[in-house]
Formats: structure tokens, C-alpha cells, sequence
């Protein structure tokens, strides 16, 4: 799979090599310029201050301007190159993550908060990101930096250099257990993150339901909880970060001047010139920056390496529906549909046993029966959401799992109750099926057939209206108009209706029926509570407890007086009374 391949991190590393080679060399040219400052300094104190040599003066003083200008030109290139680099890692990052999220079946979405998607492709990739970029430059540039120190410093006098030397290994074992402290709460803090995350996006998308029930005081509790939790865990974090980064700064301030002083006594004995002692004092200051930086380069490593972590669990995440290595590609799809002998189990639960029937191309299929008995499972396995337990479901008589994902989703257009819109113009949210290539002309021809022309038209934007998220600002009937339009607009050779007119009027819904009736080279799966969405469909079934109970025509179910009839005498007729002499007649029979 491609995405074995660009989930580990080296692998985006080894695309930037020559960038990132590029900043390190600019960083070594800008730290070896930095190594002569000190050394153009021991030579104006020995050779110009003692040694009287004021000629020499003009030419140090020019090499301190040119080791400044170089200093700045090589900097600017380190750091802007680290920035490209890391920019471009972290969109590619992200990318790939968001591309394998959409990649996995929907029994991984079942299962996993939205919110906690999100953290993962926002929060924790900016976190790799300034890894790769600001923070990863000032940890290479902190070692590359301390080597040359050191190395300096050891020519000047080796002794000296020891002190120096056993300060950075003693910050450097205490860099490393403040690490391993702050790696746990990382963990913590990242997922505490992602949980606060859900329950905002949970309460922003459901802002009316929350509303309308007067929940408004439980999810601010609810929220608070979470964000209290999100709190102690970063003041965790803090109290972790006071107890020791205040070492790094101790040790920053105090070895200059240790150093001042026992210089000066090696001075003293004629071990060093003057020159040499300042040369030395400076490099000291060069080490203390590091030393400084320990603490703050560890916290937002630690940070990066648990978000990191995160990102690969959903890497280890694979699709449970995938095509076979051989697909089968059929060359035009006619929209026949049969089930044989399907049954349907989902987290132990069995939802479908043994369902069997055949739609031919162009005729239209109704499905009724009771919430939970099944109806939108089968539309499911359909379109592959889920495969089947046992028994099969072909597509003009080819197995769906032989078929490519491409082609048999793009062969069905669907049209669910809960109708999801984006927040785009009414004209994408249309062309959503066929985004490149439906011309405005069909995008008005479908919004006419859903019924919803007259109503978008009335806009002030007409088509090009932004609609809020979700759908926001619109009526459900409309919603299901536009989401109606979106699936005429799709023109594929089989179109499902999953209760998708039960927010319309009677007349709206009887002139959309009469546009479906219209549509004879298409195959049609009505799902539906309302017997006027179904009555002239070429076969009706009645699922009850996950198996099919009755099937027949309008005419002939009704002629059966079983559930069907029943379903029609509630809606239609008699309703209770009707149904109630039924049960009536059935106990007195037994």
C-alpha cells in the first residue's frame, strides 16, 4: 500500500535531503563564523592591546564586520530553509494522513470520535512540524554548536574545558529525565485533546438539539469537566518544566563567570596569554545558550515524538473493505441488483438473516418494515460500506466485492433522510456527483426535477447561494430537495431513496414521484414509512427482525392483511380499530 511507504517519517525526510543539507551547511559556515569571533578578539587584546601591533587593528576590525555580515546571510538561509522544508513535510503530512483516514471502512468511523480525527490532522501534525522545522534546527544547531565549542576550547586549554565539558554532560543526563517525565504527560495532554475537541465539535454541530432540550448548563458542565482535565494536565506539565529548567539557567549564569575566575588564576601561573582567557570567556558564553535551551528544545520535542506517536496508531489502522488485486471492471453498468441468501452481523449483533431477491435493471424495489429491522443495511452492503456475513450481493450479476470501489459507488446515488449538505454554494453541493463535468444547464434541469427550483431561484444568489454547514439556514424539506437534485444530477444507473421525501408535503412528494416514475432506464430502491413512496413500485418488501416477512406488489400485500395491510389501515384507513378486530381475530383462532 502507498501509505506504507509515506507513514514513516524518514521517508519525507529523505524527499527534503538536499534542502535539509543545504540549512545544515548553512549552519556550520554560520557557527564557524561565530567560533572567530572569539579568536579575532584574543588577537586584538594580545597582539594589539599588549603587543602594540595598532596595525593589525583596522584588518580585525574588518574581520569582526565580515564574520557579522556572513553570520547574518548564513543564518537567514538556515532558518528560512528549515521553515520550506519543515512547511512542506507538514502539508505533506497532512495530506497523507487526511488521504488514509478517507482510505479506512466506515466500521473504523463506528468507532472513532470526530474530534479526535481532528486533533490528530491539525494539532498533532503542527507539532511534528515545528519539529522538523524551528525546534529540529535549534537541537542540530545546539550539537553542532557545543562540538565546536568544545572543540575551541580544548585548543585553548585543556583543563579549562573539562569544567565546561561536565556542566553539558550533567544538563544533558537532566535533558534526558525531564524527557522521559514529560513524554507520559504528553500523552495524557494529547489525548485529553482530543477528547475536548469531540465534545465542542459534538455540541457546535448539535447546537439545536442542545437548545431545544434546555441542555445548556449539562455541556457547559460536561465541557468544563474535560477542560479542567485539559488544565491540570498542562499545569502538570509546567510544574515538570519549573522543576528544572531553573538548573539549565543556574548552570547558563554561573559558568562564565567560573570560568573568569579560574582563568584567571591559570592566567596567573602563564598557562594562557589574556587574549586566550577572553577568547576563552567567550566561547563559555557560547555554551550557555545551549545549556538554556535544553529544557525548552525537550518540552516541545517530547511533545512532538507523543503526537507522532498518535499519527502512526491511525497509520496502523487498515481498511477492512479493500478490492481484490484483480478487479473486475464491467463495461457499463445496466443496475441489475440480486441478493442471495444475505445475512448481516455487526459487533455480534445479527441485523439480516437470509434476504434474498432480484430487482432487474430499470424496475424499482420498495423496502419497508419497522426502525431496526435492517432497511439501511442493506444499502450498506449495497454500496460496500460492510460485507456481508454469509450469502452474496451482485450487481448485474457480478459479486460486489469483485467489482472496483470506484466503480460501484459511483454507480449508485443515493439520498439518505439524515441529508448532509456543506457549507459551499447550492450549485456544489449539486455537482457533488459529477463535480468536473455537469454544466449549469443540468444542475437547473435536476434542481426541477427535485422540486427545488422555484424555492432556490427565489434566492437572492440563486445557485450560487452559500449555504451555512450542514444546511444550515434551510428547511428540511428543502435540504432533501437539494439532496434530491444532487442525486438526479449524478445520472447513475441506480438510485436509492432511504426515506428521503419524509420532511416534503404530499404535493411535493407526488410530483418528485412522478419525476422517479419518469426515470425507466434507472434502478430504484425506495426505502420508506410511507406507503405513497412505494405503492407503484414493481415489488415490495417488508423486512421484520432483519429477515424479509411479506413481499409482493401494492395490490397483492394488501390483499394479504399482514403488516403491510396493517402499515396502510394506520396511515390510510380504519388505522387501530381495523388492526386491533386483526389481533383479535388471530388469538381467537389460536
Amino acid at each position: 500500500m502507498e501509505d506504507e511507504n509515506v507513514k514513516k517519517l524518514h521517508t519525507y525526510l529523505a524527499r527534503c535531503w538536499k534542502g535539509y543539507l543545504f540549512a545544515i551547511v548553512s549552519m556550520v559556515i554560520a557557527i564557524v563564523l561565530d567560533m572567530l569571533y572569539p579568536k579575532i578578539t584574543q588577537q586584538i587584546v594580545d597582539d594589539v592591546i599588549f603587543g602594540g601591533q595598532l596595525g593589525l587593528l583596522t584588518k580585525l576590525l574588518a574581520g569582526i564586520v565580515i564574520v557579522g555580515v556572513g553570520r547574518s546571510i548564513f543564518g537567514y538561509c538556515k532558518e528560512f530553509t528549515f521553515d520550506k522544508m519543515a512547511s512542506k513535510i507538514g502539508t505533506e503530512m497532512r495530506k497523507d494522513l487526511f488521504h488514509h483516514i478517507q482510505t479506512l471502512s466506515m466500521d473504523y468511523f463506528d468507532q472513532t470520535n470526530t474530534g479526535e480525527l481532528m486533533a490528530r490532522v491539525k494539532d498533532d501534525v503542527d507539532k511534528v512540524w515545528n519539529a522538523l522545522g524551528y525546534v529540529g534546527m535549534l537541537v542540530i544547531e545546539v550539537v553542532i554548536h557545543v562540538t565546536f565549542v568544545l572543540y575551541c576550547m580544548f585548543r585553548l586549554s585543556w583543563k579549562l574545558a573539562l569544567v565546561p565539558f561536565a556542566a553539558m554532560i550533567l544538563c544533558g543526563v537532566t535533558a534526558i529525565r525531564m524527557e522521559r517525565k514529560l513524554d507520559e504527560i504528553y500523552e495524557d495532554i494529547s489525548e485529553e485533546n482530543a477528547v475536548l475537541t469531540t465534545v465542542a465539535e459534538e455540541n457546535l454541530a448539535g447546537v439545536r438539539t442542545v437548545k431545544a432540550f434546555a441542555r445548556e448548563k449539562f455541556e457547559i458542565e460536561k465541557f468544563m469537566s474535560h477542560n479542567k482535565r485539559y488544565y491540570e494536565l498542562n499545569i502538570r506539565q509546567a510544574k515538570t518544566l519549573v522543576r528544572y529548567y531553573p538548573f539549565f539557567q543556574f548552570i547558563g549564569k554561573v559558568l562564565p563567570v567560573t570560568m573568569t575566575i579560574l582563568g584567571g588564576i591559570v592566567v596567573m601561573r602563564g598557562e594562557i596569554t589574556l587574549g586566550e582567557l577572553v577568547a576563552f570567556v567567550e566561547y563559555s558564553r557560547n555554551c550557555t545558550w545551549p545549556m538554556e535551551m535544553l529544557g525548552w528544545l525537550t518540552n516541545d520535542v517530547s511533545a512532538a515524538a507523543a503526537s507522532y506517536k498518535k499519527i502512526q496508531k491511525i497509520y496502523r489502522e487498515s481498511p477492512s473493505i479493500c478490492e481484490k488485486k484483480s478487479p473486475v471492471v464491467l463495461q457499463k453498468v445496466e443496475g441489475a441488483i440480486s441478493f442471495e441468501g444475505v445475512s448481516f452481523s455487526l459487533e455480534g449483533r445479527e441485523i439480516l438473516k437470509d434476504v434474498s431477491f432480484v430487482l432487474p435493471a430499470g424496475h424499482t424495489l420498495g423496502i419497508m418494515g419497522a426502525t431496526g429491522s435492517g432497511k439501511s443495511s442493506m444499502i450498506n452492503l449495497l454500496q460496500r460500506f460492510y460485507d456481508a456475513t454469509e450469502g452474496t450481493v451482485k450487481i448485474d450479476g457480478t459479486d460486489v466485492r469483485d467489482l472496483t470501489l470506484k466503480q460501484l459507488r459511483s454507480s449508485i446515488a443515493v439520498v439518505l433522510q439524515d441529508v448532509f449538505l456543506f457549507s459551499d454554494t447550492i450549485e456544489e453541493n449539486i455537482k457533488m456527483g459529477q463535480r468536473k463535468l455537469l454544466p449549469m444547464e443540468e444542475i437547473r434541469k435536476a434542481a426541477e426535477s427535485a422540486q427545488a427550483k422555484s424555492f432556490i431561484e427565489k434566492m437572492e444568489e440563486q445557485y450560487g447561494t452559500v449555504i451555512g454547514e450542514r444546511g444550515v439556514g434551510l428547511s428540511g424539506g428543502q435540504k432533501q430537495r437539494i439532496s434530491i437534485a444532487r442525486a438526479l444530477a449524478k445520472h447513475a444507473p441506480i438510485l436509492v431513496l432511504d426515506d428521503s421525501t419524509s420532511a416534503l408535503d404530499m404535493e411535493t412528494e407526488h410530483q418528485i414521484q412522478k419525476t422517479l416514475e419518469a426515470l425507466k432506464d434507472t434502478t430504484k430502491l425506495v426505502i420508506a414509512h410511507r406507503i405513497s413512496a412505494v405503492r407503484h413500485a414493481d415489488e415490495i418488501i417488508y423486512l421484520k427482525d432483519g429477515a424479509i416477512a411479506e413481499r409482493g406488489t401494492h395490490e397483492e400485500l394488501l390483499a394479504e392483511r399482514g403488516l403491510y395491510y396493517e402499515t396502510y389501515m394506520a396511515q390510510y384507513g380504519a388505522g387501530k380499530d381495523v388492526i386491533n378486530d386483526r389481533k383479535r381475530g388471530a388469538a381467537d383462532g389460536s
